[in-house]
């Protein structure tokens, strides 16, 4: 048969496969079969097969799945893909490394209607189901009317005939008491929930056990399902309720007593999103769990017996208060603001209840300023939900003083709980000022959603400049930093991201008054409808000059400007949003000019593309400087 290679005689180029326009408004199934091989030297960087979606009306690529591990035979990736009423085309991209013997292949690639979950066996890839080898029992494929073979069954299901394929494990070679062998399927890539069903059959002697969990990328199992048969002659469907939220695996587990054990085998797995029982199964939405606290305090409560610890508050922009982190000029949580005569004050912040047995990843922002002492300021508990403590899972340690600092923490507990931020301080002299921002919740592991592919069209500059190139890199161009920037009195003191992680800025101290700066985007696909950008930019300093971004359509030599602002802006990083259309190969152009003193470091951050129309529009053009009423907070 044949195969598809890349060609390495071009270095340092991606070899890129587009497939024709598809469409498909059912869920479906992309399965491919490749090969990565490279000689045993480690290289920094390594050979890769990535695979992306390119969605009509999207100026990005949305990378679904990305390989680097080399092997010696051939392996199956199985991708789910949301059903979708926008046309799309599957991009297969060969990166090669440094190793010029290195090479990828490709033996197969089809996209089937249905989930990647669901199994009939009758294809020699199993739909890229695994045996987990144990030296003494495993699961095999029988049937197939091959003489030899130990097809303990006469017909399978899918065909009803000794042609037809299942899986099946023996206990003939039992050695050990409780001896397990797993049949592990791909893992799930979208989220999905609804109704998971097989056929099986068991014939037993002794006791078998037949189980099947899932198995998250933290490595913990969950029983979804058992045997509660003795016995089944014929085929016997088994259905049960399934809910992936995040990445999962299905794990088929059949553990033996004894060699005289029996066997079970299995066929025809398929899901519905209908779920088997009547339930209508309210899946629960993170997005609920959240709060920028621009509007209110969404689904986050206090309780009035403390008095009130957290109150919301605002500040204008300016050059010596810090605003919040959502925009920068928006609303965010203060505790300990109205200096009481009581010697101290506690705040507890009680999020809305969540629902046991699920993965959650919490993230937030959080600010300090004027503490002595750390202890107390600021940690999050887990109520049960008579609203009684269960346990500490985070608390501050240190951070820089004054800066927007994101924390993140995973969980997963088994029954219904509450998340609450509580601050307090005993002394009022140890007291010092807390503030709360940009609550968000998703499910799976903190960790994992990272592992989860980025965002296409974000750039946070934390590994790299993303889609950015430089004119010329030297002393005045972009650099990307981390930490304050060397001049006192002007730049950021962090990043926007993270708190503790990168920027972009220009370094005034080394280029002269009007000297200019660019980055420049590398050229993105042009479509008919609306984008939007979001970035936030950061222009504290007496000294500061121009930041202007401009838009570039191929063909074109004239710039169109976009957005600008001149002069001190704030202390905070604050948000802009441009709206722009484009139906030609466009680029976006990002300039910044140095000012009358070296106190005109700018600096950017945390760049979003997104198809469709912006949710917010700001006034396009602002004028210079900032407002008069300086370093009011507004309750």
């Amino acid at each position: 048969g044949h195969y598809i290679f890349v060609d390495t005689s071009y270095e340092g180029e991606k070899a890129v496969l587009s497939s024709p326009e598809l469409y498909s408004e059912e869920w479906s199934c992309v399965r491919l079969i490749y090969q990565i091989a490279v000689t045993p030297e480690t290289s920094p960087d390594p050979t890769r097969l990535n695979l992306y979606l390119r969605q009509e009306g999207e100026s990005f690529d949305r990378l679904l799945w990305s390989a680097e591990e080399p092997s010696d035979s051939w392996l199956i990736a199985s991708l789910d893909l949301k059903n979708n009423t926008k046309k799309y085309k599957i991009v297969l991209e060969g990166e090669m490394g440094q190793d010029k013997s290195a090479s990828i292949a490709v033996f197969e690639i089809k996209i089937t209607p249905g989930y990647c979950i669901e199994c009939d066996f009758e294809e020699n890839h199993l739909c890229g189901f695994v045996n987990r080898w144990n030296p003494n029992v495993n699961w095999f494929v029988g049937g197939g009317n091959i003489r030899n073979s130990q097809s303990i069954l006469p017909k399978d299901h899918t065909l009803n005939s000794e042609l037809g394929h299942y899986m099946y494990v023996d206990s003939v070679y039992v050695k050990h008491f409780q001896e397990v062998a797993q049949l592990i399927s791909p893992k799930t890539t979208a989220p999905m929930s609804g109704c998971l069903s097989f056929y099986y059959q068991l014939k037993q002697e002794s006791s078998i056990v037949f189980t099947v969990y899932l198995k998250d990328t933290s490595g913990s199992y969950e029983e979804i399902w058992k045997t509660d048969s003795a016995l089944s002659a014929d085929w016997m469907l088994a259905e049960v309720d399934f809910n992936a939220p995040y990445p999962l695996e299905v794990i088929f587990e059949v553990a033996f007593n004894s060699a005289k054990g029996g066997y079970v085998a299995l066929d025809d797995i398929s899901f519905s999103p209908i779920y088997c029982s009547n339930q209508t199964g309210t899946s629960f939405d993170p997005a609920k769990a959240g709060c920028n606290f621009e509007e209110d305090l969404c689904n986050f409560y206090q309780d009035h017996k403390d008095g009130p610890g957290w109150s919301r508050v605002k500040v204008k922009r300016n050059v010596y208060r810090a605003g919040d982190h959502t925009t920068g000029f928006g609303y965010y949580l203060l505790a300990n603001t109205k200096f009481t005569s009581q010697p101290g004050y506690i705040g507890r912040l009680y999020g809305p209840t969540l629902p046991g047995n699920l993965q959650f990843c919490l993230r937030f922002y959080y600010a300090l300023y004027g503490f002595f002492k750390m202890t107390g300021t600021l940690a999050v508990y887990i109520f049960e939900e008579n609203n009684v403590v269960q346990e500490k899972i985070w608390s501050v340690l240190d951070s820089p003083k004054g800066v927007w600092t994101q924390a993140e923490m995973s969980f997963k507990k088994p029954m219904p709980f509450k998340v609450v931020f509580v601050s307090w301080c005993k002394s009022f002299w140890d007291c010092g000022l807390v503030a709360l921002d940009d609550i968000s919740l998703q499910l799976g592991n903190c960790q994992a959603a990272d592992v989860l592919l980025p965002n296409p069209g974000e750039c946070t500059f934390e590994k790299d400049e993303c889609m950015f190139i430089q004119k010329r890199r030297g002393r005045g161009s972009w650099h990307r930093r981390r930490g304050p920037t060397p001049t006192s009195y002007t730049g950021p003191k962090g990043d926007h991201t993270t708190g503790v992680g990168y920027y972009m800025y220009i370094e005034a101290s080394n280029m002269v008054y009007g000297q200019r700066a660019y980055l420049i985007s590398r050229s993105l696909r042009g479509t008919s409808g609306k984008q939007c950008l979001t970035f936030f930019y950061h222009m504290y300093g007496a000294g500061t000059g121009l930041l202007s971004v401009y838009l570039k359509k191929e063909g074109d030599d004239e710039e169109i400007p976009l957005w600008r602002r001149t002069g001190e802006q704030s202390i905070s990083w604050l948000r802009g949003v441009i709206e722009y259309q484009s139906d030609r190969n466009y680029q976006i152009i990002v300039e910044a000019i140095r000012g009358v003193s070296i106190r005109s470091d700018t600096a950017i951050d945390d760049i979003l593309f997104q198809a469709g129309p912006c949710l917010e529009v700001e006034e396009i053009q602002l004028s210079s400087g900032y407002p008069d009423s300086l370093n009011e907070i507004e309750y």
